[in-house]
């Protein structure tokens, strides 16, 4: 079975299942639950390699070390 397929599987299965709930405190968990994961922020997925490149950039923006965008289509091309 595919990966796509599967998630939608699992999917229909919470859906199924949070639909028979009645205990209000295990809906209130899986709320809060998915308020914490919206709240997720992508900062805390990235590498630490990835963190200092972005730490790095900001610093020499901040340095007034850029380039024009006309600049980097030269090097880097379209």
């Amino acid at each position: 079975m595919n990966t796509d397929l599967q998630i939608q599987n699992k999917k229909l299965e919470l859906i199924q299942w949070l639909s028979t709930i009645e205990d209000l405190n295990i809906l209130e968990k899986i709320s809060d639950m998915i308020s914490r994961e919206r709240k997720k922020d992508w900062w805390d997925d990235i590498s630490d390699a990835e963190k200092r490149s972005i730490e790095k950039g900001i610093a020499q923006a901040d340095a007034g070390k850029l380039n024009p965008h006309s600049k980097a289509r030269k090097i880097y091309g379209k």
